[in-house]
């Protein structure tokens, strides 16, 4: 088990709630591979998740592991109200409203409460609304007051509470509503290493909430949800303004029509990883594992294509936080991980590094890239205050694992969501040189069995101790008897 989380390249994020609230499932799945825990706000209350983030820094320790926590926002998402006397059935061709005013009354099978009462603003005659991720569909006929009249499109089922979108997107609610703007304050109280943003617009979005968090005392790295058709246009100015980028494929797929996601899936991926952001690919990963205790074939092939496309890091939702085997789904991750992975190519990536170089320690994470290619040595290791290096060496897939060293125990929580980096606590002394601190790395590898006698080893660090963002320095380094530096040449 402790090999295969090792050897494994793409993270894992799971979901928490109430399956792993069982006694010692929390513990089986960070041993099973965890590598960030998710707290879904939108579910439960402020204690639980305060409670969850304590469990998960304790077991952590316990099991000599870093595990980050990701707090996601609810998000403005769109919902009916509920029904009078529970469920309705919708057939084909049935008049139905969509009632957009606060004091709408219960629903019957002729119309329902809407939670977003400027609907009737954003709606015009033609346009499908998707109900409960696009199992049931309305075609707006007219809009009359605070009146939505639809004909229903696609029959079936309709329970409380359930999402609405409008096919291609362009509803006009913000993206963080008055219970974001306490969550975030929650979450920089419970020190989240990860803040997932929902239904993003465009990059204001991402800076609002910043300014947010920032004016809360937190530092967690932004996550920019991708599920809004009108996200699209300015994917790569949403990208910029964030740290992390999720495929969160459930509403993106609904807005944008399930034959589309495929393709925009690779190039959200594409693009986030040639901007150098992390990217996390989320939503119905292993979907039949809520219940069954192994995967379908094609959830196998989902899986395996988003590591070979490149993500960073694939995601279980209900699967972990509601499923039946929790601990299974997580193995089952780390097994398809470990599979896909055997099909890159990491020269294939270093062809195509054509990225121009715009800081010292980008150029640096690809001459160290194309260096440890050519040479054949055993890990690259990057001495780091911040991650910024583990994380510019990590857009180049690499045929040799890569080791972030750094002192500060945030940095290295938040390197767990960077594919082929392992976080290392390294904690040099201030008044130690440069060169002192190598050896002193190289030792801990040394001891810790990620490197063995005669082993070459790239070694990267900023000669500024303590200074983020510094990294101008590479050095090739042959480990001797004992973990001791034979020989250091620099580069």
């Amino acid at each position: 088990m402790t090999t295969d989380i090792q050897l494994r390249r793409t993270k894992i994020v799971a979901t928490l709630g109430p399956a792993t609230d069982a006694p010692g499932m929390l513990e089986k799945i960070i041993v099973e591979g965890v590598d960030v825990v998710r707290l879904n706000l939108s579910h439960g209350q402020p204690d639980d998740h305060r409670a969850r983030a304590v469990a998960v820094r304790e077991v952590a320790a316990r099991v000599g592991r870093e595990v980050g926590v990701l707090a996601d926002l609810q998000g403005p998402k769109i919902r009916i109200e509920r029904f009078a006397n529970g469920p309705v059935e919708l057939r084909n061709g049935d008049d139905f409203v969509l009632d957009c005013r606060p004091d709408a009354p219960p629903g019957d099978a002729s119309r329902v409460g809407v939670s977003y009462y400027e609907l009737p603003g954003d709606v015009h005659p033609g346009d499908v609304l998707l109900l409960d991720d696009g199992l049931v569909a309305l075609v707006v006929r007219e809009v009359v007051g605070a009146e939505v009249r639809c004909q229903v499109l696609i029959g079936g089922r309709l329970s409380d509470r359930k999402g609405l979108n409008r096919q291609g997107g362009g509803l006009s609610v913000t993206a963080l509503s008055d219970k974001d703007k306490a969550d975030i304050k929650l979450a920089a109280e419970i020190g989240a290493d990860f803040l997932a943003v929902s239904f993003v617009r465009s990059a204001a979005d991402m800076d609002e909430a910043r300014r947010l968090l920032h004016e809360a005392g937190g530092n967690a790295a932004l996550v920019a949800k991708i599920e809004r058709a009108d996200a699209i246009p300015v994917l790569g100015e949403i990208i910029d303004a964030s740290d992390v980028v999720m495929v969160a494929r459930g509403d993106l797929g609904v807005e944008i029509g399930d034959a589309e996601l495929p393709g925009l899936q690779k190039k959200i991926i594409r693009e986030t990883v040639q901007r150098n952001r992390a990217v996390i690919t989320a939503t119905q990963m292993l979907q039949s594992m809520v219940r069954s205790p192994i995967p379908t074939r094609a959830e196998v092939l989902d899986v395996a294509n988003a590591v070979i496309d490149g993500t960073d890091a694939v995601m279980l939702s209900e699967e972990s936080a509601a499923g039946a085997h929790p601990d299974k789904a997580v193995a089952a991750l780390r097994r398809i991980c470990l599979g896909a992975e055997r099909q890159f190519e990491p020269k294939e990536d270093l062809a195509n590094a054509g990225h121009r170089l715009d800081r010292t320690d980008q150029a640096i994470a690809l001459a160290a890239m194309l260096l440890a290619a050519q040479l054949h040595v055993r890990a690259i290791v990057a001495l780091t205050e911040s991650g910024a290096t583990a994380q510019w060496l990590s857009r180049y897939r690499s045929a040799v694992p890569i080791y972030g060293l750094s002192p500060f125990a945030a940095a290295r929580r938040r390197m767990q969501v960077l594919r082929d980096v392992q976080a290392v606590e390294f904690n040099h002394g201030q008044n130690q040189s440069m060169a002192a601190s190598t050896r002193a790395a190289v030792r801990l590898m040394f001891e810790q069995g990620k490197l063995q006698e005669g082993d070459s080893v790239v070694i990267t660090y900023g000669d500024r101790i303590g200074h983020v963002g510094g990294t101008n320095t590479l050095k090739l380094l042959s480990v001797g008897a004992d973990g001791v530096v034979e020989s250091l040449r620099d580069l």
